[in-house]
């Protein structure tokens, strides 16, 4: 009976383990999107391991990438936004096409 109680408490203690490291509330996320899916995939398994993959931390260097894309995104629509204005103001300047092509 002592033996049942150790391994008892080792799954216990295992298993706050794996509610602290969230691993638990990952894996039921995982399968409740398994458990919605309208047409379950043919391997349950490769579902798993896909979408675990995509729930995995990151590489540092990869998030640095995405905060340098989004700042380069930020950076071109400015400079769209510059260069329509721009434009516009260039146009108050410059007498129209055909007005050009007459003299």
């Amino acid at each position: 009976m002592a033996h049942y109680k150790a391994v008892d408490l080792k799954g216990e203690q295992f298993q706050r383990y794996l509610e602290k490291s969230g691993v638990l509330d990952t894996l039921t996320k995982v399968l409740v999107v398994l458990y919605e899916e309208p047409e379950k995939p043919t391997s349950a398994l490769d579902f798993l391991k896909h979408h675990l993959g995509a729930a995995t931390p990151e590489n540092p260097e990869i998030e640095l990438f995405r905060l340098e894309l989004a700042e380069m995104k930020e950076k071109y629509e400015a400079t769209i936004e510059e260069n329509k204005k721009l434009k516009a103001k260039l146009a108050q300047y410059e007498p129209p096409q055909e007005e050009k092509h007459a003299e």
